[in-house]
């Protein structure tokens, strides 16, 4: 049988330290162990196939909105077919300030090709915003190109 020592006792400085192994034990393992970090409280219940994609700050910097990713997508469609299919599905195009949260966060739930946003470019107004998330890349298009489209909800706070 093996015997191990109940204490250690080690120089520091000019002092000599005792310690009991079983807390140089728990110390070390403690400091390897991967921190548990527990949800936070406010996020919000999601639906079956729903994807948390994050907090959306306000313009003043205050946490506006939780964006959610809704499941499906759509291909193929103009601008108009997808806002409609959006809202068919429960939901809305996201903004481009949300699609960025989305290409940060979750990326891998997109196909590598271009999404409508729900926002409609300041020029002409037959253009509307896009988002690469192949790249991240933010342009416009006609709104009578067909791309991809995603819904999303919005947990306003």
């Amino acid at each position: 049988m093996i015997q191990v020592a109940e204490n250690v006792t080690f120089p520091l400085g000019d002092a000599q330290v005792t310690m009991p192994v079983k807390a140089i034990a728990r110390a070390f393992l403690d400091s390897i162990a991967a921190p548990v970090v527990a949800p936070p409280a406010n996020r919000p219940a999601l639906a079956a196939g729903e994807l948390y994609a994050g907090l959306i700050l306000g313009k003043d910097g205050a946490p506006d909105h939780h964006l959610i990713l809704l499941p499906d997508s759509a291909e193929d469609v103009t601008w108009e077919q997808a806002k409609e299919w959006a809202a068919a599905a429960g939901g809305e195009l996201p903004t481009r300030r949300e699609q960025s949260l989305l290409f940060a966060n979750l990326k891998e739930e997109f196909e590598s090709a271009w999404y409508w946003s729900g926002e409609q470019y300041a020029g002409p107004s037959n253009y509307a915003w896009l988002q690469n998330f192949s790249v991240g890349a933010q342009y416009y298009g006609r709104k009578s190109y067909e791309f991809r489209a995603r819904a999303v909800r919005r947990l306003v706070l």
